[in-house]
């Protein structure tokens, strides 16, 4: 087994200042923040992604989730909430480069929901393209679309096989929660880890998970 590696945390479904804030003090490098979605939890308004956006700190992440999928709408999307950071949470349909082109400076992180060998297949044709891959359990499928925020754990071997066959970094999210976080390190060795609803009560930051969440993760060297 390859050694475990202390991965980078980011906390998802930000839904104020205050969550940013607590996220960030107990140590995430990135915080995501959730625009329009056909379905899933933390979905703000782009008013107050703007603001948390516009107060997180150099050093920190600040990852706007998109369910746009194409450069127009994304970049435009970009320009009004100041991001440095875009999380594609559908299968893009424009052209990566351009969409690289138009927004200098801002990383592209390209989710792939794990389903199978087809996952693989996705991630090794996005990896040249993008800074780095989001592993989660959605399924774009179904008439209305699971982009992210499920819950679910996926089968974290294929996630693992997808890290080992790209070169940039691999964020791992899908039903973690303080009680897996350190198995699923050690499955699959991600650069990153997302969680949302495994630190949440009742739709709110949980600070006794949030706590319970990254000290698993700091038990790790």
């Amino acid at each position: 087994m390859e050694p475990m590696r202390r991965p980078r945390v980011k906390i998802c479904c930000i839904n104020s200042v205050e969550e940013a804030w607590m996220a960030i003090n107990y140590g995430a490098s990135a915080v995501g923040l959730v625009s329009d979605m056909p379905s899933g939890p933390g979905v703000i308004p782009e008013e107050l992604i703007a603001e948390i956006a516009g107060v997180i700190p150099p050093g920190v992440s600040s990852f706007l989730l998109t369910s746009k999928q194409d450069t127009q709408s994304i970049v435009a999307q970009q320009k009004r909430l100041k991001v440095n950071t875009i999380q594609i949470c559908d299968q893009f349909l424009g052209d990566y480069t351009d969409l690289r082109d138009t927004l200098p400076g801002i990383l592209l992180v390209q989710v792939i929901p794990v389903r199978g060998e087809d996952s693989v297949k996705e991630a090794l044709s996005v990896a040249p393209y993008v800074d780095a891959l989001l592993l989660d359990s959605g399924n774009r499928t179904l008439l209305v679309k699971e982009l992210g925020g499920t819950g679910r754990v996926h089968d974290w071997s294929i996630s693992k096989r997808i890290r080992e066959v790209v070169d940039i970094p691999v964020f791992l999210a899908g039903g973690l929660n303080p009680e897996n976080v350190r198995e699923a390190i050690s499955q699959v060795a991600p650069f990153g880890v997302d969680v949302c609803s495994g630190v949440r009560t009742s739709n709110k930051l949980d600070e006794n998970k949030l706590s319970k969440f990254f000290s698993a993760v700091c038990e790790i060297e």
